[in-house]
């Protein structure tokens, strides 16, 4: 197979993808679509891995070293505004992330590796569900994904506007941020505008939460760390001259480290719980983890930066980038297993991630599969003892 017949096949694949968005654990055209794919390649298929996730098996030779490689398949609940052809043809559902380009390399990757007479070991191609809301690594790691299919390391990517196109970036530690919600309801006593001193006004409290939230990260996480902490709503059951008598604010903090996940937890409910002491307000504190840290392995990093090169050349590959505070499902299986999560750039004059006219760029696929064929070949054949 010539790379304009692999770039063909994937171009058609991604388009087709496009076409069928699902959102998290609704993916059934989605996985059957890549299923059917991967059983044409001779690969060996688990279906309906955590619900809607499907693993595709490729063994070759006596090697006992196993390689994951994983794609995210979910679509955002976002109406597509695109126009090309291969738009979404499901009302309310858009692959505005990416995730059918993600699919659309693994699939290549495995077209390429299924056709290496020399590989030597095993890969499990992980095509997940439910990424976007942080559910999908953890129900396919609950469905036995580690124990029925053993990985001694686990790669993924994640195509990145803003980045040159075909440019390769990744980093040690911290990559991706962990991602937190907060829910702080305020029950005070409501009343007539024009009687305050009868109320307890949890308007007064909820705002000096919110000012009193931002001295978390600038006075008790460590500046040498990073940490976000935004309040995104701020809800009340007043009107023009009604003082409410209750409030709830909500919002997202960020952090690459537990212990800087903790400490925002812990200090949070602090801080709302002595201002409505002393205001006399009560308080119903509720916070979440919806996604972990995605945190890359040392020793990950450089295989995954020399297979990088080996397809883009050393100038379009950085080492040691910037991390940025998004988060990504893909944190969950770093935690259990080592790897790497790289960063493809799709270009610096398209749109955002998460726009919904956002198409994917089809000049990334070749190249991306072949960084994934690449880090499992060296990997298979390193020698670790």
């Amino acid at each position: 197979m010539t790379d304009t017949d692999l770039e063909h096949d994937l171009i058609d694949w991604r388009h087709r993808l496009h076409e069928i968005p699902e959102t998290g654990f609704e993916e059934r055209r989605t996985s059957e679509f890549v299923a059917e794919k991967l059983v044409a390649m001779g690969l060996e298929v688990a279906r309906g891995v955590g619900r809607t996730g499907i693993v595709g098996t490729l063994r070759r030779g006596t090697g006992r070293r196993a390689i994951g490689l994983r794609a995210d398949m979910d679509a955002l609940a976002v109406e597509d505004a695109g126009t090309q052809p291969h738009a979404s043809k499901h009302p309310g559902r858009t692959h505005a992330c990416g995730h059918d380009g993600h699919m659309a390399i693994l699939l290549g990757a495995a077209r390429l590796l299924s056709r290496m007479p020399d590989l030597d070991g095993t890969v499990h191609f992980v095509f997940q569900p439910a990424e976007e809301h942080g559910r999908g690594a953890k129900a396919m790691i609950d469905d036995g994904l580690l124990a029925r299919f053993h990985m001694d390391e686990i790669y993924g990517l994640h195509g990145m506007p803003g980045l040159p196109e075909g440019r390769f970036e990744t980093r040690p530690g911290g990559i991706m941020a962990s991602e937190d919600n907060f829910v702080i309801q305020l029950e005070g006593r409501g009343g007539h505008a024009a009687r305050p001193h009868m109320v307890i006004d949890p308007l007064i409290v909820g705002a000096e939460i919110v000012l009193a939230l931002q001295s978390i990260v600038a006075r008790n996480v460590d500046p040498t760390d990073q940490a976000v902490v935004s309040v995104t709503e701020f809800l009340t059951d007043g009107t023009r001259n009604i003082i409410p008598g209750h409030v709830i604010i909500k919002g997202d903090t960020r952090s690459y480290a537990p212990e800087v996940q903790s400490l925002i937890e812990s200090r949070m409910a602090a801080l709302a719980k002595g201002l409505c002491d002393a205001h006399g307000a009560r308080l119903r504190f509720e916070y979440t983890h919806e996604f972990e840290p995605t945190v890359n392995a040392p020793e990950c990093v450089a295989p995954a930066v020399a297979a990088a090169t080996a397809v883009a050349g050393a100038a379009n590959v950085a080492g040691d980038c910037r991390p940025v505070l998004a988060s990504e499902d893909f944190g969950v299986f770093l935690r259990r297993v080592p790897g790497n999560f790289m960063f493809l750039g799709t270009g610096t004059d398209g749109l955002p991630l998460h726009n919904p006219r956002f198409d994917f760029n089809d000049r990334l696929l070749v190249p991306g599969a072949s960084y994934f064929a690449t880090v499992v070949r060296m990997r298979l054949a390193a020698d670790l003892r």
